[in-house]
């Protein structure tokens, strides 16, 4: 059972779960039956990852990046009994949209989706003018809107928080550049009204080892009583290229740019079959998060190797002491 952390939210009794393995002595684990979506569960798709999962009705929906065997990057719309077997709309994701300027874009890639108020808000890698953040909704998986993109070119990995913080829509993102960014740390924006964001406050940045070329944000931040959890991505330039893996900091419930916690350890690093080998090896990128809160129980979905997609789990209160211990 949780303890003295707890999540904020409601209960998600059939979210997947797993127990630690017997002799694991990690903060957290993988699913035994990973990878949970291959590259080719629907037709034409070269791989499937870096994709969002959150719960819906009585299962789970979700949106998923997958690439073509064009290698362009879409967005397509899934839904799942129990949060494993997939069903992923072969079609992309048709956006509603009211202006045609926008609406216009060569590829869209690494979703997350983030339920606030009355709808599912969907962010995304838009490709206009170069990466930027893609901004819609929907209300049943269905039917999306596009509304106008929250940021200039170059910006990556926009997520948004799961509730308004003093009043205000709240996102963090990574400004980037045009390529295979080389640098990255993590601001914190601010909207009214969700069309003009501002008063970008710096959160964090690289560090040393696993973490010290880039890092970004991964899930949507998770409410705690303690502060904001937020699963990130950090990346190591090696001789063989970038390794991504994960970590997680708490940042402050009020003023989110500031953080508590941080783990220096990686939470998950690229070591098993399916992270090491694909189409960019050695990738782990955690895009989505299910919690319980009656159990302090976490599952994360990660992008592997850019091919295919896994599950981890942790418990709120065995990570929290974790981060406590081995923090910066």
């Amino acid at each position: 059972m949780a303890g003295t952390c707890k999540i904020v939210g409601p209960s998600l009794a059939n979210m997947p779960w797993e127990d630690k393995p017997a002799g694991c002595g990690e903060v957290m684990w993988r699913y035994s039956a990973n990878p949970i979506i291959p590259r080719d569960l629907i037709p034409f798709s070269n791989s499937i990852f870096n994709s969002a999962v959150v719960p819906y009705k009585n299962g789970f929906a979700g949106v998923f990046r997958c690439d073509d065997k064009n290698r362009q990057a879409w967005i397509h719309s899934g839904t799942s009994k129990d949060g494993i077997n997939f069903e992923i709309d072969p079609e992309p994701i048709k956006f509603v949209c009211d202006e045609p300027e926008i609406a216009e874009y060569l590829e869209a890639y690494d979703p997350r989706v983030c339920w606030i108020e009355d709808r599912y808000y969907v962010t995304w890698c838009n490709f206009y003018h170069g990466p930027t953040i893609g901004m819609g909704y929907t209300h049943d998986f269905k039917t999306f809107t596009q509304i106008e993109n929250a940021f200039l070119p170059y910006n990556r990995n926009g997520v948004m928080f799961p509730r308004k913080i003093d009043g205000k829509y709240a996102m963090v993102s990574r400004p980037s550049d045009t390529g295979h960014t080389p640098f990255g740390d993590i601001f914190y924006s601010e909207s009214p009204d969700l069309c003009y964001w501002g008063k970008h406050r710096y959160v964090m940045g690289t560090s040393i080892g696993w973490q010290s070329k880039k890092i970004g944000a991964g899930p949507v931040p998770i409410e705690t009583s303690e502060g904001w959890l937020l699963f990130y991505h950090g990346v190591l330039n090696s001789c063989n290229g970038f390794v991504y893996s994960m970590g997680a900091a708490l940042l402050d419930l009020d003023k989110p740019w500031k953080v508590i916690y941080r783990t220096k350890p990686y939470l998950l690093s690229p070591q098993t079959l399916y992270e090491c080998v694909g189409d960019v090896p050695n990738v782990v990128f955690p895009c989505a998060a299910l919690t319980d809160a009656d159990t302090g129980r976490i599952a994360v979905y990660y992008g592997c190797a850019d091919t295919v997609t896994g599950v981890a789990f942790c418990q709120l209160d065995e990570l929290m002491d974790y981060m406590k211990k081995h923090s910066f």
